[in-house]
């Protein structure tokens, strides 16, 4: 029996050759597989293109859809790279990069548990959430409209143009304000009436406008009133309420309510109602001296008077 001793160089010649020569076995398996990547990749952006376009214009949460076509987008990824190392003749490879994968979630899930806990929250929030898109809410002391609920983030427009990404556990963990959910909203504002006025005379005024202005809310659920509110220093304030349409949140809220503000004014102005500013009342007790006061006249004053000589 002979045993052949190769040398080192030849043994490390003989591995290269019998690698190279497995590569060249493997390569059309490899560019397949690399087709399929690419093919998949392809054919999830027109699947999810195609899915916007169509069912987007339909869907009566539109949130949900988009959310709906990410997460479509990426399984069908994921779904040809598995299929693509398959081919390959990487089959190993592929149930190693499962393995890797979820010992990686676990370990990644500690050392990333923000990003972890956003994207969990942005599946909940994807069925199970108290707003829409295009609805006015308010988190925290962030106040805006809806625009995308993405997988780690809702993205807001506030009223003054800036865009907010508020992280999708702080939207799931914190109470959630929405102006606009049923369609309705309550706007309110305060007017001041002299002492000496009508009160009821007032509140009445106020009604007809309130009944007869175009886009108030008029309907049994929602009531409009006026109610005494305060007696303060030099007026008898009275607090008007009344319902408008959040179809448009700014547009109900705030340029409706300050037509209303004009009209109410107008209208008690009119009816001789006073509207007193605040009175500041100034006292002198016993051991106090008189607060020195001094008349100060218009130099135009003796300019009439040098002329009367």
């Amino acid at each position: 029996m002979h045993i052949l001793l190769q040398s080192p160089s030849e043994t490390i010649i003989n591995s290269v050759e019998n690698y190279y020569d497995k590569f060249l076995g493997l390569l059309p398996r490899i560019a397949l597989g690399i087709f399929i990547i690419v093919a998949g990749i392809i054919i999830a952006q027109l699947l999810t293109n195609f899915y916007r376009k169509r069912i987007l214009k339909k869907a009566t949460d539109p949130l949900m859809a988009r959310f709906l076509a990410q997460a479509i987008k990426i399984v069908l990824i994921l779904i040809a790279i598995m299929i693509a190392l398959d081919v390959a003749g990487l089959r190993g490879i592929a149930t190693g990069i499962l393995t890797a994968a979820g010992g990686a979630a676990i370990i990644l899930g500690f050392a990333f548990q923000d990003i972890g806990k956003n994207f969990l929250a942005g599946i909940i929030l994807a069925f199970n959430r108290p707003f829409h898109i295009n609805d006015t809410i308010k988190i925290a002391d962030i106040f805006g409209k809806v625009k995308a609920l993405n997988f780690r983030y809702t993205h807001i427009k506030t009223t003054d143009g800036r865009d907010i990404y508020i992280p999708n556990s702080d939207v799931l963990t914190k109470p959630v304000e929405n102006y606009t959910a049923d369609g309705f909203y309550r706007v309110d504002f305060v007017v001041g009436i002299g002492y000496e006025d009508d009160i009821e005379a007032a509140k009445q005024l106020i009604y007809a406008i309130l009944k007869d202005h175009e886009g108030i809310v008029h309907d049994d659920e929602h009531d409009n009133f006026v109610i005494e509110d305060e007696l303060a220093a030099s007026t008898v304030n009275l607090k008007v309420f009344f319902w408008v349409e959040t179809i448009d949140y700014r547009k109900s809220s705030r340029i409706l309510r300050g037509m209303v503000i004009k009209k109410v004014k107008e209208a008690l102005a009119a009816e001789g109602f006073n509207l007193p500013a605040d009175i500041t009342e100034l006292k002198l007790y016993g051991n106090e001296e008189d607060i020195p006061l001094r008349v100060r006249k218009d130099p135009r004053d003796y300019e009439l008077g040098e002329n009367k000589h």
